[in-house]
């Protein structure tokens, strides 16, 4: 049997024309989740032929973000994937894992994570939302709906809920700080203290520069 190293090219040609890209949603986003998914594979005896293609076509098919059907977002990229898979004469006995993996990442779709693989592939994309990136994905979405940084009475929403749509660090409430305590793998666990750490010093030094 080939290589996997042999079919990553492809996946990478396929994924930069296929993926439709946002404000925090990129090549380097990409990039980032395979490389994060690759060494958490590593440390949890994950399997390549699953987890390295799940991460690369992940977001081969992604609706706008309000979309009325954005929640069936990875069901949609799961298909895709496989039919991309299918024409590369990718090994076909893990098609269901991949198609799994693929279609479970996505925090919106709210699917469970029924292997191994598919909790590496969720962890890798859940920490690209996390630490220094995360903050900087987390503002770059604001300012594409002109979002403002943080609300001037309430910055860190001592007294009122959260309202991500108006205020980016809001967000950090919603969603980031959630998606923290939602990892699988001990290795991730880790990694997502480290950089919720980093996302709380954030706070406190904004808190004493405003």
């Amino acid at each position: 049997m080939k290589q996997i190293e042999h079919f990553e090219e492809k996946f990478l040609t396929f994924i930069k024309r296929e993926m439709i890209t946002d404000a925090a949603h990129d090549i380097n986003h990409v990039h980032r989740v395979v490389k994060i998914a690759k060494n958490l594979c590593k440390k949890e005896n994950g399997n390549e032929w699953v987890v390295i293609p799940s991460a690369y076509l992940h977001d081969c098919f992604s609706h706008p973000k309000n979309h009325p059907e954005r929640s069936h977002s990875s069901t949609l990229a799961a298909r895709k994937a496989i039919q991309y898979l299918g024409s590369i004469q990718y090994p076909s006995q893990y098609y269901d894992a991949i198609f799994h993996a693929i279609e479970a990442h996505s925090y919106s779709a709210a699917i469970e994570t029924k292997t191994a693989d598919a909790k590496i592939v969720q962890d890798a994309d859940r920490l690209d939302s996390l630490g220094a990136i995360g903050i900087a994905r987390c503002i770059q979405v604001g300012s594409s709906f002109e979002a403002s940084l943080y609300s001037a009475t309430d910055p860190f929403c001592s007294q009122r809920q959260p309202e991500d749509t108006r205020f980016s660090v809001d967000h950090f409430f919603t969603k980031l700080f959630v998606i923290s305590e939602t990892m699988h793998t001990n290795s991730a666990k880790i990694e997502a203290t480290k950089r919720r750490d980093f996302m709380l010093r954030f706070l406190d030094q904004l808190d004493l520069e405003i």
